[in-house]
């Protein structure tokens, strides 16, 4: 995924985002995201199943391994 400009990636540029467990809490659009032309911000319960979809713009978080 590549970044703009302003070092910002685009909201909802991909179907699927891999996060880890510095993400957490997570919230659609992710910090670092354009934001302008997204969705309200909406926190996503992927630590509790391993993986969440937006529902607003359907993308898809898998909650990567992390070492406990």
């Amino acid at each position: 995924m590549s970044a703009d400009n302003n070092g910002l990636i685009p909201a909802s540029a991909e179907n699927h985002y891999t996060v880890t467990a510095a993400d957490l809490p997570l919230s659609c659009p992710m910090p670092g995201m354009q934001r302008w032309d997204s969705h309200p911000k909406v926190y996503l319960p992927v630590a509790e199943h391993g993986a969440a979809q937006c529902p607003y713009c359907g993308a898809h978080y898998t909650l990567a391994d992390t070492p406990q």
